[in-house]
């Protein structure tokens, strides 16, 4: 690592409401920061019952729900249905449309996070898909202090499985008091950090320490430096991507690379269409218990 990167903007993600009842923390797709390519959205979100995230539409990008406590159900319109608990993970394309339900699966509070990540051009249409990554399965390695879980890409001699139709990494580190971390991240690549835990010092040993749930997006270089100067343990997630460079629209779930085909999008999920066929008769459980039409 030659020229490791520096913080060049911090964002603390404060609680707002979405969805039914779920209060997220959003740090990417709110008004300051719209896109970070390829990424659309990060929430940090919590959720209990019988609030959470009903039947719900989306084109044009992948979704991934990596679970904190708890654990969260989730069914869509092609009959695919599991629950996603505490450590697991789940990568869903949604490529040319799919309509679905995500609610807490349990009693108590349901944490975790959710990334949405941009598709290019040539993969927007694509038929939709699932990765799904128990918790025991992912990728883990530990050293001098600190500790990964490799959620996308490599880390310390660690791999995942997971296919990345957008080249990602997607790091969940642990750092114990007075241990650093020294992760490459290539250079073309847009990246970040989100904490979870404790408090980190992240790009140069004088920079003023990051606490719980603030966004810090990096600038160039080929790698990022992390400290943990104080006597409780670090977490954080470093999150990278390679940029695609296209220009994106959007409406709500729905992301393409122009109005017109978001206007073709809305037609489409309203005529039950071009991937949204199964939508037309089809209601998550959920929402059948809860006596919802």
């Amino acid at each position: 690592m030659e020229k490791p990167r520096q913080v060049v903007r911090k964002f603390l993600a404060r609680p707002q409401h979405e969805g039914a009842g779920a209060v997220v923390r959003r740090s990417i797709g709110r008004f300051e920061l719209r896109y970070f390519d390829p990424f659309l959205v990060l929430d940090e979100f919590s959720v209990s019952a019988p609030a959470g995230f009903p039947d719900h539409p989306h084109r044009g990008f992948e979704t991934v729900t990596y679970m904190l406590e708890g654990a969260v159900t989730h069914e869509d319109f092609e009959g695919h249905r599991g629950t996603i608990k505490a450590g697991d993970v789940q990568w869903m394309t949604a490529g040319r449309g799919i309509v679905h339900s995500e609610m807490p699966a349990g009693p108590g509070t349901s944490k975790g996070l959710q990334l949405w990540v941009n598709l290019s051009s040539a993969n927007k249409m694509v038929e939709p898909g699932y990765q799904e990554i128990q918790s025991k399965d992912i990728a883990c390695t530990s050293a001098d202090g600190v500790t990964v879980r490799v959620i996308a890409g490599h880390a310390m001699g660690a791999r995942s499985p997971v296919c990345t139709r957008t080249p990602t990494m997607y790091l969940d580190f642990t750092v114990r008091p007075r241990a650093a971390v020294r992760q490459p991240v290539p250079a073309s690549w847009n990246a970040f950090a989100y904490v979870l835990e404790g408090e980190g010092v992240f790009g140069a040993e004088r920079c003023a320490p990051a606490g719980a749930h603030h966004l810090l997006l990096l600038g160039q270089g080929d790698g990022v430096e992390v400290w943990n100067q104080s006597d409780r343990p670090l977490r954080f997630l470093l999150i990278g991507g390679e940029p695609i460079g296209e220009p994106v629209a959007q409406l709500g779930p729905f992301v393409m690379n122009t109005e017109e085909e978001i206007d073709m999008t809305v037609d489409d999920f309203e005529r039950y269409a071009n991937g949204f066929e199964k939508a037309r008769h089809w209601k998550s459980q959920a929402m059948v218990a809860l006596g919802v039409e």
